[in-house]
């Protein structure tokens, strides 16, 4: 069973992975953010989650932002001996700030289509009725475990359940290459996570995504 989202937002970055530095955002939202909204509404072990389709609604703009960031972690050490009962850990980000360049997308809106499927982990009493119904109820009421978001956390988003499609406006008209796209991380190899990309392509507005065992998809 298929379910359309529409998210809108401010700004948006979905980070381009060869950019090391600066962050520099794809031109539009990648199939691994769509799956992560889907999954904000509704995650279960039992499920997982598939983006078939993704429609442009505003035209592609761009904004400059420069930002503040901290350019340090935690050690993992530090952590550890804290939940030992050692000494809280600290991070001072007058110590670590950095000052980043980006160049982010802004006034966006887009048409998700997925699905999802179950998957090993389903027990006996699960059933893709019983999921499809849990999602399309808190999607209507805007309920989410966590506050969906494009790209980076700080830029969240705004969700509606589409019910009806055929009263929904049309994506933009502009078609051309995006070239080699983030599609999603693969966590069943021994080196985790592996990237995997697809060719995509804008066409009227619209995005096809491949299935992720199909050729187009590449690691």
């Amino acid at each position: 069973m298929g379910f359309v989202l529409e998210v809108t937002g401010d700004f948006a970055c979905f980070t381009r992975p060869e950019m090391k530095v600066e962050r520099v955002s794809y031109d539009v939202i990648t199939p691994s953010a769509a799956r992560a909204v889907f999954e904000s509404i509704l995650w279960k072990p039992a499920i997982a989650w598939r983006i078939h389709k993704i429609e442009v609604l505003k035209p592609i703009r761009w904004v400059n932002i420069r930002r503040n960031e901290v350019g340090a972690v935690l050690p993992v050490t530090n952590i550890t001996r804290a939940m030992a009962g050692g000494a809280a850990p600290a991070l001072y980000v007058e110590d670590n700030r950095q000052q980043r360049a980006g160049l982010f997308l802004r006034d966006v809106a887009y048409r998700l289509h997925g699905s999802f499927e179950l998957t090993a982990k389903a027990g006996s009493t699960d059933n893709a009725a019983k999921f499809a119904d849990m999602f399309s109820r808190r999607a209507r009421k805007g309920q989410c475990f966590n506050q969906p978001y494009l790209g980076t956390r700080e830029f969240s988003c705004e969700f509606r359940l589409i019910e009806e499609i055929e009263n929904e406006p049309s994506p933009i008209s502009e078609s051309r290459p995006l070239g080699w796209m983030l599609y999603d991380l693969d966590f069943s190899g021994p080196k985790n996570p592996q990237p995997l990309f697809f060719n995509a392509e804008l066409n009227s507005g619209v995005i096809h995504v491949p299935d992720r065992g199909s050729e187009e998809v590449r690691g």
